[in-house]
This record gives structure tokens, C-alpha cells and sequence, in this order.
């Protein structure tokens, strides 16, 4: 009887968790899930001739103990076998809840002080918008924001694979919008 109580117990601590997960949630004045992105959020480069900006995005009810934050970017559709990744930044301070547009940009210190990009599969640290190949259908970019049980300590090289882990391993809970992005 007391191992049913238990079983009980941690039953009623993950249902009462996952609420307050499903309370955190991720928005956008520039994308929308389901829709498509404008050239602002195409990629400059690859025989992409967008403006690479990232878009503004703004976030609310991260769970209690919420050390900082990271924002995760990434396209399953990419012909690659492992995807793209088209942003990643960790160690957003915890009192922060939204990023301005463009705030990827390399070097437009619009990102809060203590935040670190990692260098995406284009090779930059920064914003990498969307290129997907011509005639290839649309793409699904996944815009992630997680909520961190703890600041990353991560080598300056971190690969998009090794953040992804850290991310997951110390995620509280995470909320996304999925906008869409084609080529002709």
C-alpha cells in the first residue's frame, strides 16, 4: 500500500510539474507557427540573398528555478542526415524574457550581457536564417526557448550537437514556434 501512496505521490509531482511547463510559453511579432517567414529571416549567403535578421522574440511563466535561458533554432528538414542549426545562444539571464529583432546579429550587442552564441552550421556565431534549397518544399525552423536549471559551462567550440545536450539535459521546460520557409 505505502509503494501505491508513493507511486501516487510522483504521479501527482509530475502532472503538477508538467502544468507549470505548459504554462511557459514563446512568442513573436515577426513569425508566426504554421506560417512562412519573410526574406528578413532568409539567410544572406548560399544563393540566399535575405537579410538575415533574427526576429524579435518574447517569452512568459518560466517555472521557479529558472537560472537562464537558451534559444535554439533549427531546421529537421535540412538535407544534411543530422538537420541545421541555425542559432543557438545559452546563458540568457534569468530576469530576461524577450530579445529584440536583429539581436543575433554578430557584434550588435543587442543580445543581454552574459549571453553567448554559439557558432551555427554556416560557421558564425550568430543568427543563421533560412536557406533551404531551391524546389526542396518547405522547411520547419524551430524556434526554442528552454528554460535553464543552471548557467552552461561550455568550451568555446562547442559543437550544435554538445549544446544541444547540455540544453536538454538542464531544461526546465521549453515552449516553440515552428514558422515555415520555402525556396522556388
Amino acid at each position: 500500500m505505502a509503494h501505491i501512496r508513493q507511486l501516487s505521490l510522483v504521479f501527482a509531482c509530475v502532472m503538477l510539474n508538467t502544468a507549470v511547463a505548459g504554462d511557459f510559453t514563446l512568442s513573436s511579432e515577426h513569425i508566426q507557427h504554421g506560417e512562412f517567414m519573410t526574406k528578413a529571416q532568409e539567410y544572406q549567403g548560399f544563393g540566399c540573398e535575405g537579410d538575415n535578421v533574427s526576429p524579435q522574440l518574447s517569452w512568459q511563466g518560466a517555472p521557479a528555478g529558472t537560472q537562464a535561458f537558451a534559444i535554439m533554432v533549427y531546421d529537421p528538414d535540412a538535407p544534411t542526415g543530422s538537420g541545421w542549426w541555425h542559432w543557438q545562444v545559452v546563458n540568457i539571464p534569468a530576469d530576461v524574457s524577450s530579445l529584440p529583432l536583429g539581436a543575433g546579429t554578430p557584434g550588435s550587442n543587442k543580445l543581454p550581457k552574459g549571453s553567448v552564441q554559439i557558432e551555427n552550421d554556416y560557421g558564425v556565431k550568430g543568427f543563421g536564417g533560412a536557406c533551404p534549397p531551391p524546389k526542396h518544399g518547405a522547411h520547419r525552423y524551430q524556434f526554442t526557448v528552454h528554460a535553464l536549471s543552471k548557467k552552461l559551462e561550455l568550451p568555446d567550440n562547442a559543437s550544435g550537437a554538445l549544446t544541444g545536450y547540455l540544453v536538454n539535459a538542464h531544461s526546465l521546460a521549453s515552449s516553440t514556434i515552428v514558422p515555415l520557409y520555402k525556396r522556388n
